[in-house]
């Protein structure tokens, strides 16, 4: 009777094992990218539903009682998934922070994105408002038309049409793409192979001022073993694209003087010197009829081994249409691509200033004239060298360089005078290696997923705050970029290829079910 009952009760336990592991949470486990595909066309209307809903609360960050309102839609969203919120107080505006851990998972993953946008300017955008998303589709003269809403309940939509508001693509898009793609695999009773981290950053768009300060005050709480930066577009082809790195970025200006006053040209056109003509002296001696810098150590330890050229040269990059697009008869000749030009440090001038033009103007000769200049940095360079370089090229042409706006006595003591305001050491670049341990986890899940190689980029453009996260962290990182290249981020008609959200909910729960 004993060993009945004892067989009895194995048999009992081993029911209860099994019921308790048909209830659990599967870890890491791969979803077919049939079934993948599936799951997501049921998820595009509530994923569309929701980012409409987030992108109705206007985000600029110089208004901070509507950060505020994005910081409680946050927070109730991430709850919602099960995670433990919190907002980490800066010398700026806060951050977003989300967290959640999983019995047995000893990695950790930190996602980075910034809920705030730029500024809308509404009389240039074509909808009533820039915050109340819009569905359109594209005519055959390639202007895009407004269509109903409705049609997205439809099984068959349509992965052209587009959703347009600020910040559809930069940045709220890409949150919404994680957040559905967790509400997936909550459906399939699975959870993430490792722990998930998020940093909502509030004023990335203003130069995440208080990003810095925060991370070495939050260190703990935001330590991991992986940063995936989900910010920018992927490449023009709108294939799974991994980018390793960006460029960073100083700047400076120049100014350069007359007379004290403006001056009547009659009275003294042949007299007084005109400091445009100085200005535009200076600034023709920075760079060749090729756009290369002349500047003396500029492109200094920019070198590239076979592995670099051979990532840059597989990017799929079509000049023609580029150059088409920007309107160029050829490209500058800094880089034998459009890829290896952005491995070099730039130097462009982004703003001048001397008299009034058009409406207002006058014969005059300006007092002074302007020039803005930014630099974009990579990370054989660092800003405050690159600033410096530019201070002896003009010393070297025989002007006096001041860092400051010149008393009288200097005004009359030297004939050739500027004034440089720099800025300092900027912010820097970054690049991680493609063949690390992170490059190799994250090709391996695109690969597998969608069934090709994703387009490796060494270094984009463009800027993100992820310096500080290395540096601070110590945490290697890589931007999965899931918006469409033709976004017009910053810009108005801001938009998102619903194709785009698609992939990127694809690519967010790749992720998640690919253990590291």
């Amino acid at each position: 009777m004993k060993s009945i009952n004892k067989s009895a009760k194995t048999a009992l336990a081993i029911l209860f094992a099994v019921s308790v592991a048909s209830s659990s949470h599967l870890f890491g486990q791969k979803i077919p990218a049939e079934k993948s595909d599936v799951l997501i066309s049921k998820r595009m209307f509530p994923a569309l539903e929701e980012l409409k809903e987030y992108v109705a609360i206007p985000n600029d960050a110089l208004v901070a009682e509507d950060i505020d309102k994005n910081l409680i839609w946050s927070q109730e969203a991430f709850a919602k998934r099960g995670f433990k919120t919190a907002i980490l107080k800066t010398g700026k505006l806060p951050l977003f922070s989300a967290e959640k851990t999983y019995p047995k998972n000893t990695k950790t993953v930190l996602f980075y994105f910034h809920l705030d946008g730029q500024a809308v300017r509404p009389s240039e955008w074509f909808q009533k408002d820039p915050y109340t998303t819009v569905l359109k589709e594209q005519s055959a003269d390639r202007t895009f038309k407004e269509i109903d809403w409705d049609l997205l309940k439809s099984d068959k939509i349509n992965d052209e049409w587009r959703i347009f508001a600020r910040s559809t693509s930069d940045d709220k898009g890409p949150i919404v793409m994680l957040l559905q793609a967790l509400d997936i695999l909550a459906a399939q009773n699975q959870q993430p192979p490792f722990n998930v981290k998020v940093v909502l950053d509030c004023e990335e768009e203003k130069g995440s001022p208080g990003l810095k300060d925060a991370l070495a005050q939050y260190k703990n709480q935001l330590m991991a073993d992986y940063l995936i930066v989900m910010d920018g577009p992927m490449h023009a082809t709108n294939r799974p694209t991994l980018t390793f790195g960006c460029r960073g970025g100083t700047s400076f200006s120049l100014t350069t003087y007359g007379a004290i006053t403006q001056q009547h040209s009659g009275h003294f056109g042949n007299y007084s010197p005109d400091p445009t003509f100085s200005l535009a002296k200076i600034i023709s001696t920075m760079k060749d009829d090729d756009g290369r810098v002349l500047i003396d150590g500029f492109y200094d330890g920019i070198k590239f081994d076979a592995e670099a050229v051979k990532i840059m040269a597989a990017v799929p990059d079509n000049l023609t249409a580029i150059n088409d697009r920007l309107q160029i008869a050829e490209a500058e000749k800094v880089g034998k691509n459009y890829q290896e030009s952005m491995q070099y440090p730039s130097l462009n001038v982004r703003g001048l200033k001397a008299a009034v033009t058009g409406k207002g103007g006058g014969t005059i000769i300006p007092e002074e004239a302007l020039a803005e200049f930014g630099i974009r940095l990579v990370p054989e360079t660092e800003g405050a060298r690159m600033n410096l370089l530019v201070k002896k090229h003009i010393e070297k042409l025989g002007y006096t360089v001041l860092d400051h706006v010149p008393t009288k006595l200097e005004r009359m003591a030297h004939k050739k005078l500027v004034f440089m305001n720099s800025g300092g050491a900027g912010s820097p670049a970054f690049r991680t290696e493609v063949n690390s341990p992170i490059g190799d986890w994250l090709r391996k899940t695109v690969t597998e997923n969608f069934k090709e190689q994703p387009v490796i980029i060494r270094i984009m453009g463009g800027s993100v705050p992820v310096v500080p996260f290395i540096q601070t962290l110590g945490v290697p990182a890589v931007i999965v970029p899931m918006v469409n290249m033709d976004n017009n981020q910053h810009s108005p008609n801001e938009n998102l290829r619903i194709g785009n959200l698609r992939m990127g909910i694809k690519t967010c729960l790749s992720i998640l079910t690919t253990p590291i």
